[in-house]
């Protein structure tokens, strides 16, 4: 090939010279890694390549260094970047919209290294060279020869090297191009990241090896029988030790075994050999089918509690190691998720093999979106296309071939978001011959004519319940409708995780158990993609789209997950363990009582443990183990409350009774006693804190006085017992979520500031203020420039002993049709009171629909402790139904009660600066500390995609009066 013959690039076919696609096996024949430092050099263009770059005796020892695997664009981000930036859009393609043509301005990765063939390496057979992942195309050269070209970025390649190859030293040459015509079938809502990213390795094939293996391993619940047919060359035996297995190849074995579900992983060693090569496999046993309208395996509806999962790491993009596929597991598997989905392809074929081990259902998506097709109508999509016919198949092909032996793996996914079309019929068609065992999924065809299971994104709850009732919007066709209505439902994508959120999970769950045909769904997704960079001081920050300087970017957009760049669990992955937890626990006082269900699909409880805590005012009283009976599954049992509990005396305040569901003994990715569920109850309530008043105000100076307590002469709270505060005054806003900033429809936060509204800009107007016998009281208005609407807030200060006592009375005036971000009143304080103890809900930020994951306890935390570190700034860290709190620091504190409950926030910065900021290093501390004491809350709903905040989680403005007391001491 000379150095202008490119035509593969903007060929729709996805390669030439390549061997056909085959399992990705464990085998003991020859192979060598060729991972490492590869020589590199990055052209602008095919204009701007290397001619003879492939030739071995070309001297390429002034290019750069570039690990393999990895991606160029993230190499040097906070110093020149000598490989370009990377770039985000979600749905807009990030160049012209002419398929199958792409730019001249083509970054064009020059890659070699030279290898060494070991000396024993077999001289007969077929040596391959193989690549498990390159984006987006790709030419190949091993000794200056041509082994031909490649497309499909997340799939493996295969070419045959064997007449190229030669004793001793060697080399190999790849010129990988950013932009190809795959790249229209890749338009996946990522960083567009190019390069050799997954492994690369030589492999030997023998004369008379494997070529390939397809293990059948039926599992039959009524017999308790296991059926295991392996397809594999004429002449291999097939041995699983274990089961005591020893049949040719195509021959079929049926005994007793224990079956592989994500709850009980179970796999055997086996092995697929002729007299030249030796596979090993691991296989579990499983059946998959949809019966009756229901996915079910082994027999059993299952219930999806998923994530959709890109590949990422924030310093490597789609380059991970097998550690942290294995942390990824470990922890989705602590936070009591069983499902992924690999949004939108096929993930590093190691990952599977974790799947496998640890147990978790997937869904394989196939790597094909071609997403921004739906803002060019008049173009036709590539999916009802017959030009790209093979590049579809070809890529289902790919998948389905590698991954087939996987147990982990019950369905297949087409793709996403790449409309309809006969492309994807007959990509369906071909799976469906192909492997009959397993569903087919897609949710782009509401229709459902060529999928097994009805798949959709963000349906909301109300459209949910619909579809539980096949009572949904009817299809043209009324045979698609009656197949649509006859099979299961499952969102594969809901409950958008950007920023503060995702809102509304409990409802979601309660349908997913209450309607058969609603098994669960994939929570959008795991892991925020921010890109990790620090400031010149070295301050950690993660980059968004935009942060490149890229001219069309989908901002912060691509920043939305349950787990935080660095792989730290967000509260709304603690809030979705609690939701999807896998036992309730039900404590009742009434009757005494406490319900266990196992709410597992196949496990049983023996690998628990159940154990209680008695506490009064959050402090520990009493503690012990549940005697509790072993589940089976979709089994309950009641017990009553453990004699020790009874026993005790009277409670030293609100006295809570908390069982909690641990690991009895370690499992592969969680410790003994790690918790798995809770519930609680209260026993006991303490008397309300309540003013009983008796101190008079009077006028001192220019202000009042209430006993030690000090204001100004507009009536505002200046000083406690000598400690100095700022406020508390009325405050209705927040720094608006991704929830807020972005919908489907009219963006809340757009009203909160709208000229009708102006809640970020409410100016406070006093109308009296009157000092007497029973304390003092401030009347005021609080609205907005340019407003008619505004908020009636009557103040009513008191003392009672050492307590100082503030009641806010809240009466909105005007017309208010919308929610208000929060109500309640905003202070500041000594910024060296930054340790905080309270007694409430905890120990994470909670909020209206966010709640779940809130238990009652006493909690403590520093100022840092209590902030959420979203990447993108916003409105967090509230804490709920507080009952008392403590600041404390330098030898001083203030106590704040509720009478009964508060929400608290306690920050080093103003919502105003969290609004400001676009990172967390805007951030930067105040010398005052700025307290939130909230009466209500709006909730977080998922707006930015998805349904918004459920009716009873608005904060709707109506007259409301609240309670809050203050004591300071040493």
């Amino acid at each position: 090939m000379s150095r202008t013959d490119f035509t593969y690039v903007e060929s729709v076919s996805p390669g030439s010279g390549r061997r056909g696609p085959r399992a990705a096996l464990d085998s003991d024949a020859a192979a060598l890694a060729l991972d490492g430092d590869w020589r590199f050099r990055l052209g602008a263009g095919l204009h701007d390549t290397t001619a003879g770059f492939e030739d071995p005796a070309f001297d390429a020892d002034g290019w750069d260094l570039l690990a393999v695997p990895s991606m160029w664009q993230m190499h040097d981000l906070d110093g020149a970047a000598p490989y370009g930036r990377p770039a985000y859009t979600n749905v807009v393609y990030p160049f012209p919209v002419d398929p199958p043509r792409v730019p001249d301005a083509n970054p064009t990765g020059e890659y070699r290294r030279a290898f060494t063939l070991p000396a024993d390496w077999p001289a007969t057979g077929r040596t391959v060279l193989r690549f498990e992942g390159v984006d987006s195309a790709f030419a190949v050269w091993v000794n200056g020869t041509l082994l031909g070209d490649g497309k499909g970025s997340r799939l493996p390649t295969e070419f045959d090297a064997t007449g190229a190859v030669r004793p001793g030293e060697n080399t190999v040459a790849v010129r990988v191009h950013q932009w190809s015509a795959g790249s229209y079938l890749e338009d996946q809502d990522m960083w567009w990241l190019s390069g050799i990213f997954r492994p690369v390795s030589l492999v030997h094939r023998p004369e008379g090896g494997i070529e390939d293996v397809f293990a059948h391993a039926s599992y039959d619940h009524r017999t308790g029988l296991g059926t295991l047919r392996v397809e594999a060359p004429e002449g291999a035996r097939v041995t699983v030790p274990e089961l005591g297995i020893d049949i040719a190849a195509g021959e079929t074995a049926a005994v007793r075994v224990e079956p592989w579900t994500a709850e009980t992983p179970r796999l055997y060693e086996a092995a697929v050999a002729t007299a030249a090569e030796r596979v090993a496999l691991r296989i579990g046993f499983r059946t998959v089918e949809v019966d009756g309208g229901l996915l079910k395996v082994n027999g059993r509806r299952i219930l999806l509690r998923g994530v959709n999962r890109h590949e990422w790491d924030p310093d490597h993009g789609r380059t991970l190691s097998v550690e942290t596929m294995r942390r990824d597991l470990e922890v989705m598997k602590r936070h009591n998720v069983n499902a992924v989905r690999t949004s939108h392809y096929p993930p590093d074929r190691r990952f599977l093999d974790l799947c496998d081990e640890i147990g978790v259902w997937v869904v394989d998506e196939c790597d094909l979106e071609t997403h921004g097709f739906v803002l060019h109508e008049w173009r036709s999509n590539p999916s009802d296309e017959p030009a790209w016919r093979e590049a579809y198949l070809d890529r289902m092909a790919r998948m389905v071939e590698r991954d087939k032996n996987h147990a982990s793996v019950i369905m297949w996914s087409l793709g996403n978001e790449s409309h309809t079309g006969q492309n994807l019929a007959a990509m369906s068609a071909w799976v469906k011959e192909r492997d009959p065992g397993r569903p087919v999924h897609y949710e782009g065809d509401w229709d459902c004519g060529y999928v097994d299971v009805y798949s959709r994104m963000y349906a909301d709850h109300a459209e949910t319940d619909r579809i539980g009732h096949r009572t949904e919007q009817s299809t043209k066709d009324p045979a698609l409708d009656a197949h649509r209505r006859g099979i299961p439902f499952v969102l594969c994508e809901y409950a958008h995780a950007m920023g503060n959120g995702p809102g509304g999970l409990s409802e979601y769950q309660r349908l997913f158990e209450q309607h058969e045909r609603c098994q669960g769904g994939f929570v959008w997704e795991w892991i925020d993609h921010g890109v990790r960079r620090r400031t010149e001081d070295g301050r950690e920050w993660f980059a968004y789209g935009g942060d490149f300087g890229e001219p069309l970017h989908d901002g912060n957009f691509v920043v939305d997950g349950l787990v935080f760049p660095d792989r730290e669990p967000s509260p709304g992955l603690v809030e979705f363990k609690k939701v999807v937890e896998p036992v309730r626990i039900t404590v009742d006082p009434g009757p005494r009582r406490i319900t266990v269900e196992n709410l597992r699909d196949f496990a049983g409880t023996g690998d628990l443990a159940f154990e209680w805590a008695v506490e009064d005012d959050g402090e520990t009283e009493r503690t012990g183990r549940l005697d509790l009976p072993a589940l089976d599954p979709g089994n309950a049992a009641i017990v009553q409350f453990p004699s020790p509990v009874a026993d005790l005396g009277e409670p030293r305040g609100e006295r809570w009774l908390t069982v909690r569901a641990v690991l009895a003994k370690d499992e592969p990715w969680a410790g003994a006693g790690h918790e798995i569920a809770w519930g609680q109850a209260r026993l006991a309530a303490a008397p309300a804190p309540a003013p009983a008043g008796g101190a008079p105000a009077e006028a001192a100076g220019s202000g009042y006085r209430l006993g030690d307590a000090a204001f100004d002469a507009l009536g505002r709270l200046t000083a406690i017992g000598g400690l100095e505060i700022d406020g508390p005054r009325l405050d209705l806003w927040r720094a608006p979520t991704d929830n807020d900033l972005r919908s489907w429809h009219a963006p809340l936060a757009d009203a909160w500031r709208d000229r009708a509204a102006g809640l970020d800009r409410l100016e406070h107007k006093v109308l009296g203020i009157e000092a007497d016998a029973g304390g003092l009281t401030v009347a005021t208005r609080v609205a907005a420039a340019g407003a008619e609407a505004g908020m009636g807030a009557v103040y009513r200060w008191t003392r009672d002993g050492d307590r100082l006592w503030l009641t806010v009375e809240v009466d909105p005036e005007g017309a208010w049709d919308l929610p208000l971000p929060r109500l309640g009143v905003r202070a500041a304080l000594p910024k060296e009171l930054d340790e905080v103890t309270w007694f409430g809900g905890g120990p994470g930020e909670a909020y209206a629909d966010t709640r779940a994951a809130a238990r009652v306890g006493r909690f403590r935390s520093t100022v840092a402790g209590l902030q959420t570190p979203y990447v993108f700034p916003q409105e967090n860290g509230s804490r709920i139904d507080v009952r008392w709190a403590v600041l404390s620091g330098g030898g001083r504190r203030l106590t704040v009660l509720g009478a009964p409950h508060f929400a608290l926030t306690v920050r080093p910065w103003t919502s105003e600066d969290l609004e400001a900021a676009k990172h967390r290093t805007d951030l930067v501390e105040r010398d005052r500390l700025h307290v939130n004491l909230d009466a209500g809350l709006h909730g977080m709903g998922s707006a930015a995609c998805g349904p918004g905040v459920l009716p009873e989680h608005r904060l709707l403005p109506r007259a409301t009066a609240f309670t809050l007391g203050f004591a300071t001491g040493a």
